[in-house]
């Protein structure tokens, strides 16, 4: 893959090109990235992978008719294909009042992309991906009692956005991100248990020690040994970081302004309304150095900016991009997200809740009788009632401690509910795109046996 493959200078004049072709206003993201993998089991390679690849979208809008196209072929000849392509599907699209680029008072201008750290220089050679994978799962199987493994897995990767448009911006960005995993199996037959360990970050210097990461996974798997099934009850959850997350990816689902402005969402009423308690603060930053999702611009090139989506236990803003914001009579957030195929539409970039004041332990400690999740399987959530139902597992509480595994349980409640009775514990680490403490959450409903 070139690296010089599309230039600023070349997606400018293929804007320019569009527009000689028929196009009222045009913009064009270009991707390209690397990426190498490796996976193990038992001690023996079972993958190395590296991709090289690039795409190119282009989008044109002809009044308020618009269409995207991609190619990965950069060529002359492809290039002029492309253009036609989009014109005449534009011409032929059903009319969007709500389309349309960035006005130039929205642009980002000013910002410090190095500031961010988002690339980490160099590259991640196979050698040490193969000596993290060996290393974790190496340590994961030296652990008595663990009988097999699932294998274990490292990657690095790393890719470059360059955005322009017909309104004058034109710029790009680098990122990185490695990560190391690995799950094993403790047991044999019916009575086997498995779990996994995980880390990720931007610079491959952040993560954690291979060996840490194996001997983790392999104490959480041999404490999952046994579970037991509970009756049907009452009780409080508390939500271990590993699932907490889970819970803000909710509440982003339910303030995306697309859904606000279909009016599908049940939070549709509640702008400015307390729907956390006090103290509670959801955060999107997008500036977040080394952030996982972090960028300095969105993808319309608009301005984005550290945002309080939830201040106090206060709704704030939703979450938009500029079609949603026109449609709901607002500016956007810069929050729009695209690919190369693809409308831009609203997302989230590094979002987290605030961590409380209390640890989990004392959060624990002060309960009589309650379940306390690790992981989390299937999910039923509807985003217009806020009915929530999800299968779960983890370990059930007795006099304020861990008293034993437990299985097959679903936790449900409804969302509007769950939101107002969050407690988040001081444990706050950021270690995914969303992330939360661990949390507290009273008055759910657990079907078990």
């Amino acid at each position: 893959m070139p690296k010089t493959d599309m230039t600023l200078d070349r997606i400018t004049d293929l804007l320019a090109r569009a527009k000689k072709a028929g196009a009222d206003d045009a913009d064009a993201v270009y991707v390209e990235g690397t990426s190498l993998s490796v996976s193990q089991r038992l001690g023996k390679l079972e993958k190395l992978e590296r991709s090289e690849g690039a795409d190119l979208g282009l989008r044109v809008l002809i009044g308020k008719q618009q269409a995207v196209v991609s190619s990965s072929d950069t060529s002359e000849s492809a290039l002029n294909e492309l253009i036609e392509r989009a014109v005449a599907m534009a011409k032929n699209a059903p009319e969007d009042p709500f389309c349309g680029i960035a006005d130039p008072s929205e642009l980002a201008k000013i910002f410090d992309v190095e500031a961010l750290e988002l690339c980490e220089p160099g590259e991640v050679s196979q050698e040490k991906l193969i000596a993290w994978a060996t290393a974790c799962e190496e340590a994961a199987r030296s652990v008595e009692s663990i009988t097999n493994s699932e294998g274990s897995d490292a990657g690095w990767g790393r890719h470059q956005v360059t955005l322009a448009a017909t309104n004058g911006f034109a710029n790009s960005y680098a990122g990185s991100g490695s990560h190391i995993s690995v799950s094993v199996i403790a047991g044999t037959g019916t009575g086997m248990e498995r779990d996994y360990d995980y880390d990720s970050a931007v610079f491959s210097t952040d993560l954690r020690d291979p060996v840490e990461i194996g001997l983790k996974a392999a104490e959480k798997t041999l404490k999952r040994m046994n579970p037991r099934k509970v009756k049907s009850t009452q009780v409080p959850v508390i939500y271990d970081p590993r699932v907490s997350a889970s819970i803000v990816g909710h509440l982003a689902g339910a303030i995306n302004g697309s859904g606000i402005a279909r009016g599908t969402s049940f939070l549709l009423d509640a702008m400015g309304k307390e729907i956390f308690a006090p103290g509670i603060n959801i955060i999107d930053n997008p500036h977040r150095k080394r952030g996982l999702r972090s960028k300095p611009f969105d993808a319309e090139g608009v301005a984005n900016q550290k945002r309080h989506l939830i201040e106090d236990g206060v709704l704030k803003t939703w979450i938009m991009d500029l079609r949603s914001a026109r449609q709901l009579g607002l500016k956007s957030t810069g929050n729009a997200s695209r690919g190369a195929g693809s409308l831009p539409g609203p997302s989230t970039t590094n979002l987290y809740m605030e961590p409380g004041s209390i640890s989990p332990a004392d959060m624990i400690k002060g309960i009589k009788s309650g379940l306390y999740i690790t992981e989390m399987i299937g999910s039923s959530v509807n985003g217009v009632t806020g009915d929530y139902s999800r299968g779960a597992s983890g370990f059930w509480i007795e006099d304020g401690v861990l008293a034993y595994p437990v299985s097959e349980i679903t936790v449900a409640g409804n969302l509007k509910d769950m939101f107002k009775s969050v407690v988040p514990a001081n444990d706050l680490t950021f270690k995914y795109g969303t992330n939360a403490p661990t949390l507290r959450i009273d008055g759910l409903t657990l079907a078990g046996q």
